[in-house]
């Protein structure tokens, strides 16, 4: 049996003919950028995440590098990340000059821990950047009291949770202006690069909107230093589409997560992931941990399954921050988490028969070996 680690076959099937009805009326409308079906996605995807404003930018890199300039965060100014989270978040921080704070994941959850952010808070600290990493919700409770009580911006990186929540309440709703990705295979994928920022404050979507034009709300009149970041009218239409499914497939994806864990639990030497208390998982990835992680994977490959490592080097050992002076030991949590963790096959369609199949081999390894 073959299992890819991700595949797009069922979810195209269901939407094919919507979504090539609506590539013919962007292509008939010869309207392709600004225009009437990017404001429908965004009154959708803002409506969808329990905010006022969305405003649809190029790519989810565009959406983080626009927050942070629009909330005039620059040289100077220290930005609290995690040490375990895909590149962009730090390289984010870096486009606009200002200083990366990295604080350890939580070891359970992998999100961020609130309480290493306090420690990591000085005079010069700007703002808290959370990852929803995986497809789970951080904790924002605590996020957002700490951030009051030191009058600190947040920034949610909601690039991987679409759909998830902490206490009921939307991931990408709670900071002053949040950012994701529709990346395609993203739980909301485009067909392309595509991303947005959602906000309650509308002088800060109004900004955005300027930012990701030249600087410009009116032809040739550039008020701000801007970005050409716009989330293209073909892209706008697609997403309307797939946003319709979005609550669909994510109940799938947490159906074949339901899967797992009944059928590899209790195996030594398997961690699997843990969801936190207030907060829902739309499991956008499904990582495990293993000493062993190299060798299953091995093992997977040579029966068909695909797997994947997010993250196999963390930020800090990457050479693009070797001037930044961190020990490679000096994260180790991100560390262990880049060593240890293994992404196993879940995507809309995925059947029983192939989870079933993929959890067999899992266990076949561990009584193996």
């Amino acid at each position: 049996m073959h299992i890819p680690y991700y595949s797009f076959e069922a979810q195209h099937k269901l939407i094919r003919e919507p979504v090539l009805q609506a590539i013919t009326e962007v292509f008939d409308a010869q309207w392709y950028i600004l225009g009437k079906y990017l404001q429908k996605f965004e009154a959708a995807y803002a409506d969808f995440s329990g905010t006022q404003y969305c405003v649809g930018v190029g790519n989810g890199f565009d959406a983080l590098q626009i927050a942070l300039k629009v909330l005039n965060i620059g040289p100077g100014d220290e930005v609290i990340v995690p040490s375990h989270t895909f590149m962009a978040t730090w390289l984010a921080v870096s486009a606009g000059g200002a200083i990366i704070v990295p604080v350890e994941p939580d070891p359970i959850t992998y999100n961020i821990n609130p309480e290493n952010i306090r420690a990591a808070i000085t005079t010069r600290t700007k703002a808290i950047m959370p990852v929803h990493l995986y497809g789970q919700a951080c904790n924002m409770d605590v996020i957002m009291q700490l951030a009051a009580e030191y009058n600190l911006l947040v920034i949610e990186d909601n690039a991987q949770a679409q759909g998830a929540t902490f206490k009921g309440r939307l991931t990408g709703s709670f900071g002053q202006l949040n950012a994701t990705s529709f990346y395609p295979i993203k739980n909301l994928g485009a067909l392309g690069d595509a991303g947005a920022l959602t906000t309650n404050n509308p002088e800060l979507a109004e900004k955005a909107r300027i930012l990701r034009n030249y600087g410009s709300a009116e032809k040739y009149h550039h008020t701000e230093i801007g970005l050409n970041s716009r989330l293209d009218e073909l892209q706008a239409a697609i997403l309307s589409q797939k946003l319709l499914w979005l609550n669909k497939w994510n109940r799938e994806r947490q159906d074949i997560a339901a899967q797992y864990y009944a059928e590899l639990s209790n195996i030594p030497d398997l961690v699997l992931p843990a969801v936190a208390p207030g907060a829902t998982h739309v499991y956008h990835i499904f990582m495990v941990r293993s000493s062993r992680r190299d060798a299953l994977q091995n093992y997977l490959t040579a029966k068909g399954i695909g797997t994947a490592l997010h993250y196999p080097i963390p930020p800090h050992r990457q050479e693009a921050y070797q001037h930044l002076g961190f020990a490679p030991e000096a994260f180790p949590i991100a560390n262990t988490l880049a060593e240890t963790g293994l992404s196993l096959p879940l995507w809309p369609g995925l059947d029983q028969e192939k989870v079933a199949y993929i959890c067999s081999e899992i266990r076949h390894f561990f009584n193996q070996y």
